[in-house]
């Protein structure tokens, strides 16, 4: 695993980097034989305290912002929980989708078996919508389900909500599961992709966050550029011009 991160943007207050599939985000009792994640190599690389101001699942890349003081971090927070930041992923999901569409869908707490034993688990599921628009699809002459043919679509998603694992359970809801997703996908289009595409990932990348920034009022829009893996799949499946005015140059 990588012992430096890329970083999109930096200055004195706010620094951001493009988190790789497979790391985690901190260090977690949910896969504590981990011993490498971002917090940690980013803490090393700048030589410095640093604060997390959310999370990505481990095996989802992307746009990961952090702030360097306790302040920035305090009004940062704020307004991620206030939701005055925009999130936008790209996702590779089978079939064909609708050409965009409002998932409104409570989803139950996700426990953890061994952080959350004195947790309540009967609580009522939580409000969370997901807002998606399609922006390509592909159709190849392959088998993998009762059809002689499948489909895939690339969708651009955007989260009005931040529950647990939020996009992937709510395309599973719409039987539009993610590729590459081993908990709530589809097992045998994840072994099509790698046997087909020499994909092991999962297809779901945080592209961009756009906010203001909380000292100087500047409006942000941060981006992050597709690994080796996913944007070889892009080219394959013939989607790289769908990106041009999404991802950065």
């Amino acid at each position: 695993m990588a012992d430096s991160l890329e970083i999109l943007y930096q200055d004195e207050w706010l620094v951001a980097v493009n988190k790789p599939a497979g790391m985690l985000v901190h260090k977690s009792e949910m896969d504590k034989y981990e011993l490498v994640n971002a917090q940690q190599v980013l803490r090393k690389q700048l030589k410095k305290r640093i604060y997390l101001l959310h999370r990505l699942d481990k095996p989802t890349s992307g746009v990961l912002l952090f702030a360097l003081n306790r302040d920035t971090a305090r009004e940062m927070s704020k307004a991620i929980e206030d939701k005055q930041t925009i999130k936008t992923y790209l996702v590779v999901v089978r079939g064909y989708t609708a050409e965009e569409e409002v998932i409104d869908y409570p989803l139950t707490k996700m426990w953890d078996k061994m952080t959350d034993q004195q947790a309540v688990k009967d609580a009522p599921a939580q409000s969370a919508i997901t807002e998606y628009k399609r922006l390509a699809t592909v159709e190849l002459p392959f088998q993998v389900a009762k059809h002689p043919t499948t489909r895939y679509s690339l969708i651009q998603v955007r989260p009005l909500t931040g529950r647990n694992r939020q996009i992937r359970r709510h395309m599973k809801h719409i039987f539009h599961h993610v590729v590459g997703d081993t908990t709530h996908g589809d097992g045998k289009h994840n072994v099509f992709f790698r046997q087909q595409f020499d994909c092991h990932r999962l297809l779901l990348h945080a592209v961009k966050m756009e906010f203001i920034h909380p000292v100087t009022g500047q409006s942000l829009a941060i981006t992050a550029p597709l690994d080796a893996s996913f944007s070889d799949v892009v080219a394959k499946l013939g989607w790289k011009a769908a990106l041009e005015n999404i991802l950065p140059e």
